[in-house]
């Protein structure tokens, strides 16, 4: 996720120094920037490689893949870039010939300039239509979703991907309006949770409608679906001593990767009354930051957005 800032994309990379000097990188090494955005992270780790170095960028917004191109022209041959989703990059990269990668960053959530942007309606700040899709040309809308799934399946979301406490509350009065009119625009979503959520509620902490929108979003855009198994897959691609760097934004996405980090460390799953392993299960590398990497007061100061952000990176020892 970029955030806040200035520039034609409008974007501020979070922990951007952090990041890249936690990738180590290599004047020669092959990476891959799995989430684009304002090309903030991929501008810094082109510029520290050298004539045999390689970046792969992905983004599914093409708004992310035209400002990639326009950051990152003056470096030829060194940059390949993809508009699809960073969950299929290893997929794809394998089809163009990559046998495998010194170093992977994936910044996770939505981009400043989608936030930012009222016409693409992630944002309960701005009245918009209730679109929420990374590529607006695939998929469902968050309209559509609203307007499709039951009552159930909306509490679930609500539920699971907002943590929101008045979920079944909120979808219920959701299923009611739409029977008259399905909501269409991101103040109509907002007067829905204000009229649902208590008084009391509405005071305290941040804007009742944050956790409803942020659930809407990871649902439009199935940002948890397959997480697990593509953080696996891209480990697995990296050559020894490779590095796989995650920034998250949100507890249900950090608690994915650091799940994911300790299961392949030790991976071992013989029950504890085993005197030695029995499962043959090895571990694929180690895990650099036991305690994630969080962005500094100063950071934090001038770039609101930045300070839920958590870095956790995982390096490659062997292969499987």
């Amino acid at each position: 996720m970029s955030a806040g800032g200035a520039g034609a994309f409008g974007h501020v990379s979070v922990l951007l120094k952090e990041a890249t000097d936690a990738l180590a990188i290599k004047a020669d090494g092959s990476y891959l920037d799995g989430t684009l955005g304002g090309a903030g992270h991929a501008e810094e780790i082109a510029g520290q490689l050298g004539e045999n170095g390689r970046l792969y960028g992905f983004d599914l917004d093409a708004d992310a893949i035209a400002e990639a191109e326009r950051k990152l022209s003056g470096y030829g041959d060194k940059v390949r870039l993809f508009r699809d989703n960073f969950k299929n990059a290893v997929t794809v990269l394998k089809e163009e010939g990559v046998e495998g990668l010194d170093g992977i960053l994936l910044d996770l959530g939505v981009s400043s300039h989608q936030i930012d942007d009222p016409a693409r309606g992630f944002s309960y700040m701005q009245d918009a239509p209730l679109d929420m899709r990374m590529a607006q040309d695939k998929g469902r809308s968050a309209a559509d979703l609203l307007k499709e799934e039951t009552e159930e399946e909306l509490a679930r979301i609500f539920r699971e991907y907002g943590e929101e406490r008045f979920a079944k509350q909120i979808a219920h009065r959701i299923v009611l309006q739409r029977e008259a009119h399905p909501l269409e625009t991101t103040e109509e979503l907002n007067e829905i949770v204000y009229m649902t959520v208590p008084k009391a509620a509405r005071k305290k902490g941040s804007h009742p409608s944050k956790r409803i929108f942020q659930a809407l979003r990871i649902a439009v855009n199935g940002e948890l679906t397959g997480l697990t198994e593509c953080l696996d897959e891209m480990i697995s691609f990296l050559h020894p001593g490779g590095r796989l760097a995650v920034i998250t934004f949100h507890s249900l996405e950090d608690r994915i990767v650091k799940q994911c980090f300790q299961r392949n460390e030790k991976p071992c799953i013989c029950p504890p009354q085993f005197p030695v392993c029995a499962c043959g299960r090895v571990s694929a590398g180690r895990i650099v930051t036991r305690k994630a990497i969080v962005p500094s007061e100063e950071e934090s100061g001038k770039n609101t957005r930045a300070r839920s952000a958590k870095l956790r990176v995982f390096e490659r020892t062997g292969r499987n």
